[in-house]
């Protein structure tokens, strides 16, 4: 009997030997509506649900594979990091926690900014990426969006803003608050230079981030059930002493409302973008 347990004999198989393990990420569950597909379909269809079209989160690889041609681009200033200019320590100091984040995402910050073409047209991309500390923004975050806008100025091509944040990066302050006013201002050069900005919003997209850059795009526009607001739902709740509308703070909400210009399906952006801009910018250019 020990040599079954202690498998020194050979040629004995078992049940156990013979059953094969799922590969992790082999299948992707809607959390919406729990139908469960193949994850290289729920990839082949942009990351959407092919039941209900939830929009899963996404960061800035995914949006960069789907924007520019044959996933080809030139990244602008990748190697910017945070300093610590408040020496803030909450359960860890805050250089330590940036460490860790960029070693666990292999991110640098929570924004990567990029220059190539859509549909053979040149464009400027700026995405964030929630994994990396929320999509806080911080001094980082301000910097390269004002960075890839005088890029856009210097080439005078389009900027699109892809936001998902959490709002203003609590360990740096008013440091973080600064960068509200920073690309607000930036902003402002590429409205004087006639270069169009569109600003895509997408799950969740909150607090600083929406008072700033997120809602000041020549053409504000979002993805299907985004949590776009400033304040969360239960802290305006408290604080006004009122229920809320259903749906408030959805996309949907804001575009009925007159927040958004149209809300666009992920399957649908690289194409709705093209032709928005061809429109307005590319057809002006040649003319």
């Amino acid at each position: 009997m020990s040599s079954w347990f202690q498998r020194k004999e050979k040629g004995i198989i078992t049940p156990t030997e013979l059953k094969k393990e799922t590969p992790d990420g082999l299948w992707y569950q809607c959390p919406s509506c729990k139908k469960v597909i193949h994850s290289r379909e729920h990839k082949k269809n942009f990351y959407t649900c092919i039941s209900c079209n939830y929009h899963e989160k996404i960061g800035s690889e995914e949006y960069f594979e789907l924007i520019f041609d044959d996933n080809a681009f030139t990244e602008i200033n990748p190697n910017l990091t945070s300093s610590d200019p408040l020496e803030f320590t909450d359960t860890k100091p805050y250089p330590d926690r940036v460490v860790a984040t960029i070693k666990k995402t292999g991110l640098k910050d929570a924004v990567r900014t990029a220059e190539g073409e859509m549909n053979a047209k040149k464009i400027v991309v700026a995405c964030m990426d929630f994994r990396f500390i929320g999509g806080s923004m911080g001094s980082v975050v301000g910097e390269k969006i004002a960075r890839a806008i005088d890029h856009a100025l210097k080439i005078k091509a389009p900027f699109l803003m892809i936001s998902k944040s959490g709002g203003a990066r609590m360990m740096e302050g008013s440091f973080s608050l600064m960068q509200m006013a920073k690309t607000s201002a930036r902003l402002a050069l590429l409205s004087e230079a006639g270069i169009p900005y569109v600003s895509l919003m997408t799950d969740p997209t909150t607090g600083g981030v929406t008072a700033s850059y997120a809602m000041l795009g020549d053409f504000n526009i979002a993805e299907p059930g985004a949590l776009i607001g400033f304040a969360g739902p239960r802290v305006i709740r408290e604080t006004i002493g009122k229920d809320l509308p259903e749906g408030f703070q959805s996309a949907e909400f804001l575009l009925e409302h007159g927040f958004l210009d149209f809300i666009v399906d992920r399957k649908d952006l690289k194409q709705r973008l093209s032709d928005l801009l061809s429109i307005i910018f590319f057809k002006a250019k040649v003319s």
